[in-house]
C-alpha cells in the first residue's frame, strides 16, 4: 500500500488529474477501475475520479508496485538559458518579458531552449522550487505569445496562483494591450474590430471573416492608430478576445498586415512580425482569494520605449 498526501501545490486538483501526473505506469482505464473497487480511498472513504483533493488529504493505493513507479524528474531545464527580462515578481507570480524568437513551451522540436525551462531554471537555482519534494506541480505560464511575437507573460510559482490567474484570463479580467506596426495608413484612426475566425491545423493558419460560418469563433480587436510613417502604422491593440494569430490575421483581413509577417501578407516576405505585449492591466472584477493584492496592478514591458522609437 501507498499513501500520499496532498501538499498545497497538489490542492485544487482533480484526483485522477493528480494521480496521471503523478504515476507513469497507471493507465486512466486501470485507475478508474481500481477506484470502482475501492483499492483507491481518499481519506480512507471511497471516492470519484472527479473529486477535488484537498492540502492534507491522504490518498491510500492498495496497488502493486509496477502500477505506482513515480513520473521521473527531469532536469533538463537546468541547460536552459538564464531567465532574463523580469518586470515583476512576488511569491506567487513572475512577469516576464519574452524576446522575439523564444518559444514559450515546447514544439516537438526544441525542448530545452523555451521560457517556462528558463522560468524553471531560475526558481530552482533561487531554491524557490524544489521538484524533489513535489508531487505533481512544476512552475508554469499562465499564458503564451507567439515565437516570433516578443512580450509580457505571466509566469507562476504555485498552483493556486496558477488556478485563480488561468481563471482571471478565461473571465477577460487581466487586459492585455499589444504594439504593432502595420502596413499602410488606416482610414479610421481608432475602431473596434469584429470577425469570425477559423484554424487550419494542418499549416498552422487561420482565416479570418466578416460572417460567421460552422466552426468559426468570434473574435474582438480594439485598435487604435498613434503613430505613421514611412507606410507603417504604429498601432496600440487591446485584445478583446483570445485567439490564435489573432491580431496578426484580423488586421490582415482588413488590408493592414503586420510588418515582417510573410504568413499574413506582409510586402517584406519576412516571418517575424512586429508585434509587441507591452502592457498587462490586472481589472479584477470578481474575487481573487490570495491574489487579490495585484488588483488594479498595471505592468510595461522593458522593451516598449524600443519598440516605439523603430
Amino acid at each position: 500500500m501507498k499513501k500520499i498526501t496532498v501538499t498545497a501545490n497538489d490542492s485544487g486538483q482533480r484526483l485522477d488529474r493528480f494521480l496521471q501526473k503523478t504515476f507513469e505506469s497507471l493507465p486512466q482505464s486501470m485507475m478508474h477501475k481500481q477506484i470502482r473497487k475501492k483499492n483507491i480511498k481518499l481519506n480512507r472513504k471511497r471516492c470519484a475520479p472527479e473529486q477535488i483533493i484537498n492540502e492534507g488529504d491522504v490518498i491510500e493505493l492498495y496497488l502493486n508496485d509496477d502500477l505506482l513507479i513515480p513520473k521521473k524528474k527531469h532536469f533538463d531545464f537546468l541547460g536552459a538559458p538564464k531567465l532574463d527580462g523580469i518586470v515583476y515578481e512576488d511569491e506567487n507570480i513572475i512577469i516576464i518579458d519574452k524576446k522575439q524568437g523564444v518559444l514559450c513551451h515546447p514544439d516537438g522540436r526544441e525542448y530545452v531552449n523555451t521560457l517556462v525551462s528558463s522560468l524553471k531554471r531560475y526558481l530552482f537555482e533561487k531554491g524557490e522550487w524544489e521538484p524533489e519534494k513535489e508531487n505533481s506541480f512544476s512552475p508554469a505560464l499562465a499564458n503564451r505569445i507567439d515565437r516570433n511575437t516578443g512580450g509580457l507573460v505571466i509566469g507562476v510559482k504555485n498552483f493556486n496562483a496558477l488556478k485563480i490567474i488561468s481563471e482571471k484570463i478565461k473571465k477577460r479580467e487581466i487586459d492585455k494591450y499589444y504594439l504593432a506596426l502595420a502596413e499602410g495608413k488606416f482610414d479610421k484612426e481608432s475602431d473596434t474590430l469584429t470577425g469570425y475566425l477559423t484554424k487550419d491545423e494542418k499549416k498552422n493558419m487561420v482565416k479570418v471573416s466578416k460572417t460567421e460560418s460552422d466552426g468559426a469563433k468570434k473574435i474582438v480587436t480594439k485598435y487604435k492608430v498613434l503613430d505613421y510613417k514611412d507606410g507603417l502604422s504604429l498601432v496600440e491593440i487591446e485584445l478583446l478576445t483570445g485567439r490564435t494569430h489573432q491580431i496578426r490575421a484580423h488586421l490582415a483581413s482588413i488590408g493592414h498586415p503586420l510588418a515582417g509577417d510573410g504568413k499574413y501578407g506582409s510586402k517584406h516576405g519576412r516571418f517575424r512580425q512586429q508585434l509587441y505585449s507591452y502592457k498587462l492591466r490586472f481589472n479584477f472584477s470578481s474575487d481573487a482569494g490570495e491574489l487579490n493584492y495585484l488588483s488594479g496592478k498595471e505592468f510595461t514591458g522593458s522593451r516598449t520605449e524600443e519598440f516605439y522609437g523603430r
